[in-house]
């Protein structure tokens, strides 16, 4: 039986700002896909899939990804990843989520136009907030390892299609060894140029040269992971100063060996240097978490009590790129919902 703080976490409403579509594909999912289509996966069942699926290291991790891109091979495989995808977000109450997608690597791998794929992650959105009561929003990233020439394009991509309540700003993600943000200034600067955001993956693999280099290159609004901040005194008082949000995903961290475990991650140091953080899962299956299991681990390990997990999450409502207008309704709702669970749970 679980606790009454257990209990409280697995039902108080969330929302998440760090999580990629194609890192939460379900081992299930992937072996229907891969059979369809007669991709050779190295295994042969599914105890071997999840066995293989589970990160071992970074260069293991691209080989995890890759192979999951590769068995998307039209637009109908897109929407099934997303539905499954926010159906596992509807059983966390996570009521809205901003996901980094990477659709450069589709457009590559099998030939899938960014547009197809775009219409069918919608299609599974607008199903989601009428069947299931949650909401999404895109981030459409940089692979780092493509060409900064590449990186335009797909620049020029979200600039055509910004506007129509999806997408809502430029990401870079992938290895950040030997590929720092100014390899793609020119796709920053256009981006920025037309008005839409930008919120790039740093300081997680390689240290605070290359948050500094997210900020001054692409202004972004959001640091993706940006741990590595602690170790810098001056990076850490200029994001405290303009409380600059760090979307940080703990097991994701313990995955790549940044932190030996939760119990010695730098966490507890953010908070107290009074930084604003968010909580979140990267890719869950993957690194055998959820969104709910994070907040359960560090709860577990810190003694988080529910005033800092209502902060932890309202400060998602804040740090999202909602209008104002609905963040406001959300934060509302969310006050609410964290009394009457508060009450229920914890007397």
């Amino acid at each position: 039986m679980s606790t009454p703080i257990e209990g409280f976490i697995t039902q108080m409403p969330k929302v998440e700002l760090h999580v990629h579509l194609e890192g939460s594909v379900r081992p299930e999912t992937l072996i229907q896909l891969a059979t369809k289509y007669n991709v050779a996966l190295p295994a042969k069942n599914l105890d071997e899939l999840k066995d293989w699926y589970t990160f071992k290291d970074f260069d293991h991790f691209i080989e995890v990804y890759m192979a999951i891109s590769g068995c998307f091979r039209h637009a109908d495989d897109i929407e099934l990843i997303a539905r499954e995808f926010l159906i596992g977000q509807a059983a966390q109450n996570i009521k809205y989520s901003e996901v980094t997608f990477t659709p450069y690597s589709q457009f590559v791998n099998s030939g899938l136009g960014f547009h197809e794929q775009m219409d069918a992650v919608n299609r599974a959105r607008l199903w989601a907030e009428k069947e299931l009561g949650v909401q999404m929003a895109v981030i459409v990233d940089i692979p780092r390892l493509i060409s900064s020439e590449e990186g335009d394009i797909i620049a020029d991509w979200l600039i055509e299609r910004y506007g129509d309540g999806m997408l809502i700003a430029m990401g870079l993600g992938g290895p950040e060894k030997g590929h720092p943000p100014i390899k793609f200034k020119s796709a920053f600067d256009k981006v920025r140029k037309a008005g839409i955001p930008c919120i790039l993956h740093a300081g997680e693999t390689q240290g605070p040269e290359s948050i500094w280099q997210a900020l001054e290159v692409a202004d972004s609004q959001r640091i993706g992971h940006g741990v590595r901040a602690i170790e810098d005194p001056k990076l850490i008082a200029h994001l405290r100063e303009k409380q600059i949000p760090l979307e940080v995903c703990p097991t994701s961290n313990i995955c790549l060996k940044v932190y030996p475990s939760i119990a010695e991650h730098c966490l507890p140091q953010l908070l107290k240097e009074g930084l604003y953080i968010t909580i979140n899962s990267d890719d869950p299956p993957m690194f055998n978490t959820t969104l709910t299991n994070e907040f359960l681990q560090l709860e577990k390990h810190f003694g988080w009590d529910s005033e800092l997990l209502e902060k932890l999450t309202l400060n998602a409502i804040r740090a999202s790129l909602l209008t104002d207008s609905r963040k406001q309704e959300m934060l509302t709702s969310f006050q609410s919902e964290f009394a009457r669970l508060r009450s229920q749970y914890l007397g």
